[in-house]
């Protein structure tokens, strides 16, 4: 896990060596930690997640991958290494970084929610490890950009 940018925020490895790098930012209404920003924007998650989560599981399971099920919309109050929000298993955390990965045998993705001031940044970094990791990204990363893009507008109208 490498630092990029500034201390709180972390990727898999340099970003020449990523397959897909995003990082994006907001400015937040008021302060909070980097697990009550991804509380809000994970509280209502967007409606078509739910249907798209449903055609990855079903297309990717053809290829041995397992289900993830999508984003459940649950709070959590607090986090530690080891624990998982949804499918995403918490590889650090503080008050200003949480690092959310998911790693199998195609890719490895590390999403970061750090806050430094009011100033939320959401990093994903991805790093594949065969074609089935490549084609998977081609549509996930065309959307990825979309959907932070969708949860900040979100977490803007609802605080």
């Amino acid at each position: 896990m490498l630092t990029l940018d500034h201390a709180h925020v972390r990727v898999l490895a340099p970003v020449a060596e990523l397959y897909y790098f995003d990082q994006q930012h907001t400015v937040l209404q008021h302060d909070m930690t980097a697990l009550l920003a991804w509380n809000a924007i994970m509280q209502q998650p967007q409606p078509f997640l739910n249907l798209a989560f449903k055609i990855r599981d079903t297309v990717s399971s053809l290829f041995g991958v397992k289900r993830i099920g999508g984003f459940s919309g649950r709070a959590a109050q607090s986090v530690q290494v080891g624990d998982h929000l949804d499918f995403f298993l918490v590889e650090y955390v503080d008050d200003t970084c949480l690092v959310l990965t998911e790693r199998d045998r195609h890719l490895d993705v590390m999403t970061c929610i750090s806050v430094q001031g009011r100033t939320l940044t959401v990093t994903s970094s991805v790093c594949v490890h065969n074609w089935f990791g490549r084609a998977y990204m081609v549509p996930v990363g065309i959307a990825h950009r979309w959907i932070v893009r969708g949860m900040f507008k979100r977490l803007s109208r609802h605080g």
